[in-house]
């Protein structure tokens, strides 16, 4: 039952509405509305396992069968897992995958078929700290163990943060890139000097995968910049010249650097900064932890969706040349939250990309902070309407803000054949309520409350600070 049908319109209208019952605003083309609907995927109480710290997850049908799967990380509690779908939306078959030290504060994957075989296999960036690589048995994926070796070159040498794979070079064959942010917890600010212990520069890497996979010590690294603190090592079509660049970020300078490919045989990258209009060189700018690529003006290039740094959410409009300085445009924000997780799709199927970003709670993790307010950093889900056409401003719409909230990753899939956008998601900072789910879009002829969670106890909802009410 909703909150609206416990009273009266008159006493409804003073209440304080938390974001997840404020009657949703957004609306289609064809004047419909939209709202979400959360399902749970795989959580302490479904999976009887608990997963803490959920981060990245990727999805591909890892068994053949027809229905997409799921692998995702768990930092906190060393735990890589998949969940294996069904023609039912709402029904998974829950796997661990590796825990313990195989998965240690495992923070990315990545997915793709390393060894030729016709199934994806992954690949996973563990903080404390290695590079470890898992190879699809095939039809059983389901129940057989999948054979996995820790890249050598990798144990116990720094903290990978991100892994992506790619075909670098267009032999046929990936290549596995990764970003060694040198230790799990590095101490600082961006734009601020590091401590004198800290000052050693760190990899971003591509790896050369050996014809056998599992041969733990033939994949060889290929340095391709170092960085204070690495954070990401994107590969994408950046120039659209036809073959893979690299966007790396770092944390430690708050930059990013386009590794231009210019060469296939051999594999060359050259460095292009991520110059901003009216960010002098040297000063901090956005450092793309999640960068989400998107041709937002229509000019057939790629531009670049990213944090800008508090609560706010740019986009970046490429040149027409990479030497030359990118522009910087405001989207919105979701002050005094802070973006993690970012994703560009077309929400409303008005044929332009909107922008899906949500928050990083502070501590603590494991209950409600008695101290944590409506005015505090915590957990929050929101998307930004594109304008498209009809200019202007984007517009946001809150989909839920909880005491307890972390959303790193968001996939846009149709999960339930309806013809419309909905999410793949992680959550973290929320303990047992830890996890993976998906986003429903639920469009209405009249409006619904934005969000209507999946678990009767929750963290606790919180409205809009006081300065964003209306």
């Amino acid at each position: 039952m909703g909150i609206r049908t416990l009273f009266s319109t008159a006493l409804f209208a003073q209440l304080i509405l938390t974001v997840a019952d404020t009657p949703t605003k957004a609306r289609l083309p064809n004047g419909e509305f939209i709202s979400w609907k959360e399902h749970l995927i795989d959580d302490e109480q479904l999976g009887r396992v608990p997963i803490r710290g959920a981060d990245g997850l990727q999805m591909a049908d890892f068994d053949k069968d027809g229905y997409l799967d799921i692998v995702s990380v768990h930092e906190d509690s060393n735990h890589i897992r998949l969940a294996f779908g069904s023609k039912d939306p709402d029904r998974w078959q829950l796997v661990t995958l590796a825990e313990g030290d195989e998965a240690a504060a495992a923070e990315d994957a990545a997915v793709g078929d390393v060894n030729g075989d016709g199934y994806p296999d992954i690949i996973a960036a563990c903080e404390l700290a290695h590079l470890i690589y898992f190879q699809n048995p095939g039809k059983t994926a389901r129940t057989a163990r999948w054979q996995r070796v820790i890249l050598e070159n990798t144990r116990n040498r720094g903290s990978f943060i991100r892994v992506f794979l790619a075909d670098l070079d267009k032999d046929g064959r990936l290549e596995a890139i990764a970003a060694n942010k040198g230790e799990q917890l590095p101490t600082t600010v961006p734009g601020e000097p590091l401590p004198k212990n800290q000052r050693q520069r760190r990899p971003v890497s591509w790896f050369s995968i050996p014809s056998n996979p599992l041969d733990a010590r033939a994949w060889k690294e290929h340095e391709l910049i170092r960085f204070l603190i690495p954070i990401n090592c994107q590969p994408v079509d950046i120039d659209g010249d036809g073959d893979i660049d690299i966007i790396a970020g770092s944390r430690g300078e708050a930059r990013m650097v386009i590794m231009e490919n210019v060469s296939l045989e051999p594999l060359r990258f050259e460095p292009r900064p991520v110059r901003i209009e009216g960010i002098k060189d040297g000063a901090p700018g956005p450092w793309g932890f999640m960068i989400a690529i998107q041709d937002l003006n229509a000019d057939g290039r790629p531009d670049m969706v990213v944090s800008g740094g508090g609560g706010a959410v740019v986009w970046l409009e490429q040149p027409s040349r990479l030497t030359q300085p990118w522009k910087l445009h405001h989207i919105g924000g979701i002050f005094p939250d802070v973006p993690t997780g970012i994703t560009a799709a077309d929400i409303d199927s008005d044929g332009y990309a909107d922008v899906i970003t949500g928050g990083y709670s502070q501590n603590p993790r494991e209950h409600d902070g008695a101290a944590i307010t409506a005015e505090s950093v915590v957990g929050r889900i929101a998307w930004f309407q594109n304008p498209g056409l009809r200019g202007g401003a984007w517009r946001r719409h809150d989909i839920s803000r909880t005491k307890r909230g972390m959303y790193d990753a968001f996939l846009a899939r149709d999960m339930d054949g309806d013809g419309d956008l909905d999410f793949v998601s992680t959550r973290g900072n929320s303990w047992n309520w830890d996890g993976v789910f998906w986003l429903e879009q639920v469009r209405s002829a009249q409006p619904r409350e934005a969000f209507t969670p999946a678990r009767a106890r929750e963290s606790a909802p919180l409205p809009l600070p006081a300065a964003e009410r209306k």
